[in-house]
């Protein structure tokens, strides 16, 4: 699909081509809509730096419409160039989930905090930990089992991206950008005539009986569903999982157990 940039910088625009085609219609519309609410918004952004770079705004929209099941909706991306990949808490700093040493879960999964209380908040729903014993010793623990095989758990995050991606969740945030010199709240509130369009591209493609359910993690997401069209989707709340309380969520674990996202997906062992 060609994307015209008549009102709208080719820094934005160039981005589309990330995205899956079936998305393109609906990524065009919500970007027009935002220029109509705000014709400087695009200009301001582009004035200076913003993340994700490298062209990954879109990044998240790579599987086709078809095949969204849940729409996960966290705050905004990584505050850092290395860790924002345009989809939402998968950290591109990160590689290797456990620590080589067996210690517990790797470095950069801990500094990346969202992402560290979403795979405790897993193994508490599965049962490998305590939901009130989730720190070094219980983790390590853990670890050294998968250290030495003894589980079948993935060890890298692009396989829990793509455990998630079989799932079919579209895994986006409140707001597709971040910058220093603007809350994440109030870009997100700019964002939303977006997020109209993508619900909208949804409830187009997919009968009343199976449109995806809104997974909407912290206040910003929240805000998400004043959008008229958010009405018509089922919806689950849960605070943002940079809180630990995150980790002992029921409804969390309860909506996550059966999915075994944790686990390495073969022909012998379906997730």
């Amino acid at each position: 699909m060609n994307v015209s940039s008549g009102n709208l910088p080719k820094q934005i625009t160039d981005c589309i081509q990330l995205a899956h085609p079936s998305w393109h219609p609906a990524i065009c519309n919500g970007l027009q809509a935002m220029y109509a609410a705000d014709p400087d918004y695009f200009a301001n952004l582009c004035s200076a730096e913003f993340l994700p770079t490298e062209g990954r705004l879109f990044a998240a929209f790579q599987q086709p419409v078809s095949n969204v099941r849940y729409v996960l909706i966290g705050e905004g991306p990584y505050p850092r160039a290395d860790s924002a990949t345009g989809v939402c808490f998968m950290d591109g700093a990160v590689d290797n989930l456990w620590a080589e040493d067996g210690s517990g879960l790797s470095k950069k999964v801990n500094r990346a905090t969202s992402l560290r209380n979403f795979i405790k908040m897993l193994l508490v729903a599965s049962g490998h930990l305590d939901d009130e014993y989730t720190g070094g010793e219980a983790m390590a623990v853990v670890a050294m089992s998968v250290m030495h095989n003894q589980t079948t758990f993935i060890r890298k995050l692009a396989d829990l991206q793509e455990n998630m991606n079989r799932q079919g969740f579209l895994l986006l945030n409140a707001t597709l950008v971040f910058r220093d010199s603007m809350a994440p709240a109030k870009d997100g509130k700019a964002w939303q005539p977006f997020l109209q369009a993508i619900f909208s591209c949804l409830s187009e493609q997919q009968s009343a009986v199976s449109l995806p359910s809104l997974v909407l993690w912290g206040k910003i997401a929240e805000q998400l569903k004043r959008i008229p069209e958010a009405a018509h989707f089922p919806q689950i709340l849960a605070e943002h999982p940079y809180n630990l309380s995150f980790i002992k969520n029921r409804e969390m674990q309860d909506f996550f157990r059966p999915m075994q996202l944790l686990h390495n997906c073969t022909k012998e062992n379906f997730c």
